[in-house]
């Protein structure tokens, strides 16, 4: 049984979407449109709660921006998410964890962490 997490980034990839990105988070942090960023990254890269969190976890995890996911699994499954999204991935089937919605919802690394612990 192979078990993971897909965690999907409501923004693209490359240098230059990152520094938009950045721009963004620092200039109108309420519009910023990736909320899995947010709470995972500040402007001097990932958090120290969520890298912590990530390498001491004994749940495999996968890490995509939008267009990379939509790449490399939108052929395959020819499902629609909307972005921010986790993904729980379980013999092949997709199944949304944590949605854009509640992404909304979400204020920091420790809820996302503890949504987690809760669900998986």
């Amino acid at each position: 049984m192979n078990k993971k997490l897909i965690f999907v980034y409501n923004a693209n990839s490359g240098i230059w979407n990152s520094v938009l990105d950045t721009a963004r988070k620092v200039l109108n942090p309420d519009t910023y449109s990736c909320k899995l960023c947010a709470v995972t990254h500040g402007l001097a890269g990932e958090s120290k709660v969520w890298k912590n969190y990530r390498i001491s976890s004994n749940i495999d995890m996968e890490f995509y921006h939008k267009d990379e996911f939509l790449k490399t699994f939108a052929s395959k499954y020819l499902l629609r998410f909307e972005f921010p999204v986790v993904l729980f991935a379980e013999n092949e089937e997709l199944e949304v964890l944590i949605s854009a919605k509640e992404f909304a919802k979400i204020s920091s690394v420790e809820k996302l962490i503890e949504i987690i612990e809760n669900r998986v």
